[in-house]
Formats: C-alpha cells, sequence, structure tokens
C-alpha cells in the first residue's frame, strides 16, 4: 500500500511541476475527456484526492446516484478563479492519502490518465516509472467496464507492452508502450504509431 502512495503521491507532484511550466493561457484548450477543457481536468484532479470514501457515497447520494453529475460538481467546486489558483489547490494536495472506495491501484489509473489529458493538449512529456503504468494496466485489464476498466476489451486482443515484459489478454495483437496501451484501453486517443498490430482497430473503436 505503500508503494502504491508513493506512486501517487510522486505522479501529482510531478503534474504540479509541469503545470508550473506550463502556459495557463491554454488551460482553455480542450481535453480528452468529453466536455471537459484542461482546467477541468486539473480540477477534477483535485476533487478526487480529497475524495474519502464516506464523502464518495454521500455525493454521490446527493447527485442522485449520477456518477458523471458527482463528478461535474466536484469540478465546480474545485475549479478556482485562475489556474494558477487551481494549481495552488492541487499542489495543496499532493500527498493526501484518501481514497474513494475502489481498489487503490485506481489512484494511479487517475493520475496517469488524466496526468496524459492534462500534458498533451498542452504538449508537455513525460517518462512516466515503468511500474506506475504497468500496475494501472493490469488493474485495467482485471476491471469491468461496468466499473470503469477495460476487462470486456482486453479479453478481445492481445496487448503487448514493447517497452517492457507485459502481455495481456488473447486475440489479435496489439503492441506499443505500456503507456500507450493504457490510454487506449481507457479509451483515450494516442498518436499515430503509437500503437501497432491487427488489433489495433478493435482497441481503438470496440464498436
Amino acid at each position: 500500500m505503500d508503494d502504491v502512495w508513493s506512486m501517487v503521491h510522486a505522479e501529482r507532484a510531478a503534474l504540479v511541476d509541469d503545470l508550473q511550466r506550463s502556459d495557463h493561457r491554454r488551460w482553455d484548450e480542450p481535453s480528452p475527456c468529453p466536455g471537459w477543457a484542461v482546467h477541468d481536468v486539473v480540477a477534477h484532479l483535485v476533487d478526487t484526492a480529497r475524495t474519502t470514501r464516506i464523502g464518495f457515497v454521500v455525493g454521490l447520494a446527493r447527485a442522485g446516484f449520477d456518477f458523471d453529475r458527482q463528478n461535474a460538481r466536484g469540478v465546480a467546486r474545485e475549479r478556482g478563479a485562475t489556474p494558477a489558483a487551481t494549481l495552488g489547490r492541487l499542489r495543496a494536495v499532493t500527498r493526501r492519502r484518501t481514497t474513494p472506495p475502489a481498489p487503490l491501484d485506481t489512484r494511479l489509473v487517475e493520475e496517469i490518465v488524466h496526468g496524459e489529458d492534462v500534458r498533451r493538449p498542452l504538449g508537455l512529456v513525460r517518462a512516466y516509472p515503468t511500474p506506475a503504468v504497468v500496475r494501472a494496466l493490469r488493474l485495467q485489464a482485471r476491471t469491468p467496464a461496468s466499473f470503469g476498466g477495460a476487462k470486456e476489451l482486453v479479453a478481445r486482443v492481445r496487448l503487448v507492452a514493447t517497452d517492457t515484459d507485459l502481455a495481456l489478454g488473447e486475440g489479435p495483437e496489439v503492441r506499443g508502450a505500456a503507456l500507450a496501451l493504457l490510454l487506449a484501453a481507457c479509451g483515450r486517443p494516442t498518436a499515430p504509431g503509437e500503437l501497432a498490430g491487427p488489433g489495433t482497430g478493435a482497441l481503438r473503436d470496440p464498436a
């Protein structure tokens, strides 16, 4: 458990460092999360870092058990009047160890995938620690879609990481760096050339 939290804290700190150097005028750029700008995603990371198990349940009930509505309320609550204000809030929660009622590894998925939702529109690049990315990808591969995972999708293809010793699933092969595989498994777009293999189409467009 301590290992996971150390990874989570490292990712939060790295994102704060990157965002300090970013052009705050670009925080209105759309992110890969439909309907959310970069600024909204940063606010969401603040909100999820503050979330406790009890607080999550209470908030979900108040949102009429509508997960999207709960997330929208969290973004509205934690989004500051300026990017600098929101960044200050993110900095303040860097070392928190609270979590919703979910496997702890979901905190890694949250920080890495949303980290890319923020970085890619801003032209920022991070070399994520491979163990953190692999741990996040393994969680997604064993978690059903109804709980935010990609178990059903990964069951139809074989994910093969080209930067580490990792292969998951059965079916047509999809090759790429572990980060690109994680993003695709989470429904995020990847750049041309990041993924290859006969299963790539099925992973990018599961319908």
